[in-house]
């Protein structure tokens, strides 16, 4: 599809399209394996010297579509579907690291991110160190080692909210020579391309607002097909990889070198691969993800409006309320609303805060966001509890703090049911 259709056209029209007398819509294939009819040619599969399905773990023709959709609404040159985000995430430092091997990550991370870096990442032998978002450039460089090979963060924290300046983190890692990987999970590739300010990598839980619907768990991996692997730092995609034969990645695959050896190496040995189900829910969730994230952010927007000036409330958060010490970083990078997740405070803390999540009618305790009903949940307690005091407070969530997913419910009936539930304390 042409790079000059918008992203509301690409997300209802792109990556599939059929022949006469086919489907309109990309049908589920529900198959492990794929019939073949010359055996030259499946040994030509086997080395990468063909393209074509052998094994749904691998690649599927559902699975395919909806990757081929994906790229095109991140603006990336490929992309490789995933079981899960924390797939995705996994797989996309990997590709690159090894034991021995160092990463550089902003402190303001979702829990289970956090964990998977400074836990399960040290378990495989890969260093990674912590920096503040907020770090000034040299301090960010300053943490940099021979063995770095990677810098990463997110587009919009979770919980904290806070906006990644993508300028100076992109700069640092051109700097010291490695890519800029960014969760932008959030936002979604309708507010925010971050390939436009340098990122390399994209990663996402498409289980999100991708999916839109909380019925499909999954992740993905978008290769921006803009970083020189061949830079001396990589020599895994410029040396022969004995296991197809000697085969060069760069030379093989060009600009999508990355995601062809996420594709081939780790979906391949490591098995975190998509069903074809969940690839075509995904899929049908992203025909309306334009539509989805306007409502997000208006009644996001809207609802912080209130927050805060309601007598109860002693704080909220929001990257798109005017004052907010994140609001002009918001406009720079987030393209006309920054997403359906806010947060804020009760005065009385954490246990008026309780009473407020069962005195709500309309908004559910959940954990999860971004699908189209509105969630609230106490992340201290919850999906960052792992965490020490300190590592929560680094991560943007303080003990008070209650995470609203808002929905695309009516923005009156959320206002009506928040404020109900406010009164009653």
């Amino acid at each position: 599809m042409s790079k000059n259709f918008s992203l509301g056209t690409i997300a209802v029209q792109g990556g599939y399209k059929p022949n006469p007398g086919e489907p309109r819509v990309l049908p589920i294939f529900q198959s492990t394996s794929y019939q073949q009819g010359d055996p030259d040619h499946v040994a030509k599969l086997f080395g990468l010297e063909a393209e074509g399905h052998l094994y749904t773990r691998i690649s599927n023709p559902t699975i395919a579509a909806y990757e081929e959709k994906y790229a095109a609404l991140q603006g990336g040159v490929a992309a490789v579907a995933t079981s899960s985000g924390q797939a995705a995430i996994f797989y996309a430092i990997a590709n690159i690291a090894k034991a021995g091997d160092h990463i550089i990550s902003t402190s303001a991370l979702y829990g289970g991110t956090f964990n998977l870096f400074n836990i399960n990442l040290r378990k495989f032998g890969i260093e990674v160190t912590f920096v503040d978002p907020e770090a000034s450039e040299e301090e960010i460089l300053a943490l940099a080692k021979e063995n770095t090979k990677a810098i990463y963060g997110e587009i919009i924290g979770n919980p904290g909210l806070n906006i990644l300046d993508l300028d100076k983190f992109s700069r640092v890692a051109k700097k010291i020579g490695v890519p800029l990987i960014v969760d932008n999970t959030v936002p979604s590739p309708y507010l925010c391309n971050p390939f436009e300010f340098g990122a390399n990598v994209v990663v996402h839980s498409t289980t999100k607002y991708s999916d839109g619907h909380a019925v499909a768990v999954g992740g993905i991996i978008v290769d921006g097909g803009n970083f020189d692997w061949a830079n001396g730092k990589f020599p895994e995609f410029t040396e022969p990889d004995s296991s197809y034969h000697g085969i060069k990645y760069i030379e093989a695959f060009g600009k999508a070198a990355y995601a062809v050896k996420a594709r081939v190496t780790l979906l391949r040995d490591l098995g975190a691969a998509p069903s074809p189900f969940n690839a075509f829910l995904t899929n049908l969730g992203l025909e309306t993800l334009h539509l989805r994230m306007e409502r997000h952010s208006l009644n996001a927007l809207k609802l912080a409006e209130f927050l805060g000036a309601h007598p109860k409330v002693a704080w909220v958060n929001y990257p798109y309320l005017e004052g907010n010490s994140q609001y002009e970083r918001a406009q720079k990078y987030l393209k006309g609303g920054a997403s359906g997740v806010l947060t804020f405070g009760i005065k009385g803390g954490l246990e008026e805060g309780k009473k407020l999540i069962k005195n709500l009618e309309i908004a559910t305790l959940v954990v999860n966001l971004g699908d189209a009903r509105t969630y609230i949940l106490h992340p201290a307690s919850t999906t960052h509890a792992q965490l020490s005091e300190e590592e929560q407070k680094a991560s943007g969530v303080s003990p008070d703090l209650l995470r609203i997913s808002v929905g695309i419910e009516d923005t009156e009936d959320l206002i009506r049911d928040f404020e109900q539930a406010l009164n009653s304390l």
